[in-house]
């Protein structure tokens, strides 16, 4: 048997590998067209900021290594230009001596990968205007970086690469300003959740220039004007695109394979495309998200080291299947660790679920053990079936142990109530008694008994202030003073019982606290006098550093607090 595979990187390595691993004798032949093999995508903003300091450390195989261990031929520098399935050929060019050749094969798999999505904007060629996608382009820039020295950089998109690539370049010194047309960073979180991360790079110096849209690029003092719809340029020494990635499809189309969204390529859960014999992985193709089954592209390392290993599966005879993507993914945002799975709530609602949530600040391990930092959990479920839809987390500690918990959940069908009744390692310096993962169940199975009625962030604004509900704010008199939601009344949690007779029963309470603990004994304490009580979602905190953030990206001006 002869498996030509082409991309040499994630998936494509890895089905190589695992080929090898399952047939002695089969002829693999790779072609690659940069001029790296196996090389760590993730680590690429990691050198240009000189945290990696070995540029070899970035290849995890080298042609010769990997040909020594798997006796499989990594072809670099050679690019297929075509595929031919009815006489199972492809066309290849040899990019350092421009030779041109036929290569045949029994079995192919495309792992092409995604490249960097460039839009048809004026200067877009410019020498100061670079991607980050490859080897080659690290390269590129880090040389750039240390043979000009260029003081400020303008980043164009927010995703895991620009907000990277804005940390490492931070630590050279650099002014660095992030723009972008959506109004928050990080895509797979919901903008409350971003508004953390927001907080986290704004407090490390990086300029936030979000809900604005890029229409060229122009020469000037040496550097690059950012030309924005509507507003004043922007001006760095330096621009890197990194607005999203666009599956690299060319050649599955040029062959008349099925193609999906954004022109990816479309497979079946053995990683088959429509082809006979043609297989395909990674960041090129279309796979299903696990939570609703429906079409999705997921470009993370993960999936598609995945993908190339079943593809090789198959391809040997086997029989395994993709079951689908979920995007567990984390990310370091300078002291911060913001980390992602399955589907958030926005996602959620544009597939037609019915969304509940919880959001709640727990420390990272046992209060009592010194250093203990706070983060902020959102779990999102599915109303009335109580399914575990997806979690988002950011902080400062715990939070990959706690994602990757909450991932395994899903992966496994879980309740989100269920989530109370995992038995999690516990020691002071880890986590506490009632890891924060069990009280994010303990909250939703209080939802489901009824005994936790909550309202959110997006009720601020419409609450009644005509005196047809009671707004209590149960802190402490001296944090109320610092800042509180206009219209509230203070009454500390600790004084309540005994002066209850101050509120009418027959109105609604909503309440709110600091973090949503003192809110949520409040509303048990109204509940037994005969109230009906909500608790505010997040609490003060939560709801400060996301109003606050929502101002600045609005105006770019400090915004204060209600009071």
């Amino acid at each position: 048997m002869k498996v030509v595979i082409v991309g040499g990187v994630a998936g494509g390595a890895t089905a190589a590998a695992r080929i090898r691993r399952l047939d002695e004798t089969a002829e693999i032949v790779v072609f690659e067209r940069s001029g790296y093999i196996s090389y760590a995508n993730c680590g690429l903003p990691y050198y240009i900021g000189g945290v990696i300091q070995d540029p070899e450390a970035l290849t995890l195989q080298t042609p010769e290594s990997f040909f020594a261990r798997f006796r499989v031929a990594m072809k670099v520098r050679h690019e297929v230009t075509a595929i031919h399935p009815e006489r199972k050929t492809v066309s290849v060019k040899n990019l350092s001596t421009g030779e041109e050749f036929e290569e045949s094969y029994d079995k192919l798999l495309l792992s092409p990968g995604a490249k960097p999505t460039q839009p048809r904007l004026p200067g877009i060629g410019l020498d100061r205007v670079f991607t980050l996608r490859t080897v080659e382009d690290t390269f590129r820039i880090k040389e750039y970086v240390d043979a000009h020295r260029p003081k400020s950089a303008v980043l164009a998109g927010g995703g895991f690469i620009s907000l990277e690539l804005a940390e490492n370049l931070r630590k050279l010194g650099m002014e660095v300003t992030i723009v972008q047309r959506p109004k928050h960073l990080m895509n797979p979180f919901d903008g409350d959740m971003a508004a953390l991360i927001h907080s986290e790079m704004r407090r490390h110096g990086v300029q936030l220039a979000l809900g604005h849209t890029v229409e060229g690029f122009e020469e000037r003092d040496g550097g690059v004007d950012v030309l924005l719809q509507g507003e004043p340029p922007l001006h760095g020494d330096m621009v890197v695109l990194a607005i999203g990635v666009t599956p690299d499809s060319a050649l599955a189309r040029d062959a008349s394979l099925e193609l999906g969204l954004k022109g990816s390529i479309v497979v079946n859960d053995r990683m088959e495309t429509s082809a006979p014999d043609i297989y395909a992985v990674g960041d090129a193709v279309q796979v299903k998200h696990f939570v609703t089954g429906q079409d999705a592209l997921i470009s993370l390392a993960g999936p598609a080291n995945k993908q190339g290993r079943i593809a090789a599966d198959n391809i040997c005879g086997g029989e395994s299947r993709y079951t689908g993507s979920q995007g567990s993914s984390v990310i370091q945002v300078f002291r911060m660790t913001a980390a992602v799975t399955g589907l958030n709530e926005t996602n959620a609602k544009k597939a037609g679920l019915a969304v509940g949530k919880v959001i709640l600040s727990p420390m990272n391990h046992a209060g009592y053990y010194p250093g203990g930092t706070v983060m902020t959990m959102k779990v999102v479920f599915e109303q009335g079936t109580y399914r575990l839809l997806g979690a988002q987390i950011v902080g400062y500690g715990g939070v990959d142990k706690r994602i990757d918990v909450l991932a395994t959940a899903i992966r496994a069908g879980m309740k989100a109530t269920e989530l109370k009744d995992l038995d999690l390692a516990y020691a002071p310096p880890y986590s506490s008694a009632k890891d924060p993962v069990n009280m994010a169940g303990f909250m939703i199975e209080n939802i489901e008994q009824g005994i936790l009625r909550q309202w959110h962030l997006e009720d601020v604004e419409t609450l009644p202030r005509d005196g047809s509900v009671t707004l209590l704010d149960v802190r402490t008199a001296q944090e109320f003073a610092v800042g509180h939601l206009d219209g509230f009344v203070n009454l500390p949690v600790d004084e309540l019982r005994e002066r209850l007779e101050e509120l009418d029963r027959s109105k609604p309470v909503y309440v709110i606290c600091q973090s949503g603990l003192r809110s949520y004994i409040a509303c048990r304490i109204l509940n037994g006098h005969g109230f009906t009580c909500y608790n505010f979602a997040g609490g003060f905190r939560f709801y400060d550093a996301v109003a606050n953030d929502r101002c600045l990206t609005q105006s770019a001006t400090p915004c204060g607090m209600d009071n």
